[in-house]
């Protein structure tokens, strides 16, 4: 058995999609996928399976969901392994002291070396990108709806599906 992270984008905020993480953990013990957890409201699901495709797991997922809860969801996979290589390689270890000034964000794919320039010219002092394939590290100095990447610069400039997780969902994702 190979151990996952699945996270949901966009659930539970601002009363829009919302899913018990109840309802989530049976929707997707259903799918057979075992030792099923979930961390916080937020869309944070870590499981287990012999299965190790991540896109026939995110389809099977995200058509589970659909059926279910009639909702359209975007969901990122990454083997648990993936998840403690963001850890350990986050290039802005030791530069903060709030976990809530550093987020990570999951991409779907890699994005293209266009959009990648595109994204790093927007590096300033008040915030910090790096990328390492389907990962954006992102430190800031300044509110996060203050920012570019929060005003849905990757979403609607670069049109990459992508979900953010602060440093602490992250750490704690590792940890489970």
């Amino acid at each position: 058995m190979i151990k996952y992270v699945a996270l949901l984008r966009g659930i539970n905020v601002g009363g829009k999609n919302m899913i018990k993480m109840e309802t989530l953990r049976e929707i997707f013990s259903s799918l057979g996928l075992a030792n099923v957890k979930t961390y916080i409201n937020s869309g944070n699901v870590v499981f287990e399976t012999a299965k190790t495709d991540d896109a026939m797991l995110t389809n099977k997922i995200c058509a589970a969901i659909e059926k279910e809860l009639g909702l359209k969801i975007s969901v990122m996979i990454r083997p648990h392994a993936e998840v403690a290589e963001v850890i350990k390689n986050n290039p802005f270890a030791g530069q903060f002291e709030n976990d809530k000034d550093m987020y990570v964000f999951f991409l779907a794919n890699e994005m293209s070396d266009e959009n990648t320039q595109l994204l790093l010219a927007k590096n300033s002092n008040a915030e910090m990108i790096a990328v390492n394939g389907r990962t954006i590290y992102y430190l800031l100095r300044i509110s996060i709806i203050d920012s570019v990447l929060g005003k849905g610069f990757i979403d609607k400039k670069l049109k990459v599906p992508a979900t953010a997780r602060n440093w602490r969902t992250v750490k704690k994702l590792g940890e489970m």
